[in-house]
């Protein structure tokens, strides 16, 4: 209230501002849950590095230099498994028995900026399980032949839009599917995903399958698979880093047009 016993509204918040705000608080609660998050979203990966990275070489079974393609395999995959987990399954729960998004989309910004807010998040919580697990993997497997951190920048990069595209591939199955079918996300998406995602072998090496190498190739894991490889042992035979990037960018940019589509039916339905 002014001098002369006028009321002076407050100056608007910008949309920036709520947008920080809601991103603040989601990473709050991921904090406050971070070591059930990093159980959930890294221990199938480390599992992985203890058998394939450590035990199987040392019994013989596998070849010593298999790390330097495993490594890279493993880092997409926890990035993989982080970023779309963090989105789908709290959108499969906000659009289903918490109506928790109901709140969220009472903020004043526009529908499609929530849906932003939450890709961004999870892309966060994908990033942040990659540099866990990458230290646990040198840790675990020792030496790793040809493994180069210099490049940090095209490591970093990487892991953003590998944990973006797959955060916003999260949005998208979050909003089409119900909590009664989240079962059937693991077993019919996520399962077939991760074995022919090149995690366990060079996309390169699928020379003598020809059929399996062109068909893998709509698995958006491939592609963050073989640019952590190209990043971290480049000496490890793998695609081309700007077929890399041209194809996570291209189908972030496909699950974005389908997410923000369902995003917005689900939250005007």
């Amino acid at each position: 209230m002014s001098a002369s016993g006028a009321f002076i509204a407050d100056p608007p918040i910008s949309m920036g501002t709520i947008f920080l705000a809601m991103l603040r608080r989601d990473l709050r609660v991921a904090r406050r849950e971070l070591p059930f998050f990093l159980l959930r979203t890294t221990l199938q990966p480390l599992m992985l590095m203890v058998v394939f990275g450590y035990l199987l070489p040392r019994l013989g079974t596998l070849p010593k230099g298999y790390t330097a393609t495993l490594l890279p395999g493993v880092l997409a995959l926890s990035i993989t498994l982080s970023a779309i987990q963090s989105v789908a399954l709290p959108m499969v729960a906000q659009f289903g028995f918490s109506r928790e998004i109901e709140d969220r989309l009472l903020a004043p910004i526009p529908n499609y900026l929530v849906a932003v807010e939450l890709i961004v998040a999870g892309t966060i919580q994908g990033v942040l399980a990659g540099f866990f697990v990458l230290p646990f993997g040198r840790l675990i497997m020792g030496p790793i032949p040809g493994l180069d951190l210099a490049n940090a920048a095209q490591i970093v990069s990487i892991m953003i839009l590998g944990a973006a595209t797959f955060s916003t591939l999260g949005l998208l199955i979050g909003c089409a599917i119900s909590p009664a079918q989240i079962g059937l996300m693991f077993s019919t998406i996520v399962g077939p995903m991760i074995f022919f995602g090149c995690t366990y072998y060079p996309w390169v090496g699928l020379d003598r399958v020809p059929i399996m190498k062109y068909a893998v190739l709509v698995n958006p894991l491939v592609y963050v698979s073989e640019g952590m490889r190209g990043a971290l042992t480049p000496e490890v035979p793998h695609m081309d880093m700007f077929a890399v990037t041209f194809a996570l960018l291209l189908l972030l940019l496909i699950f974005w047009y389908f997410g923000r589509r369902a995003f917005m039916k689900r939250a005007t339905g």
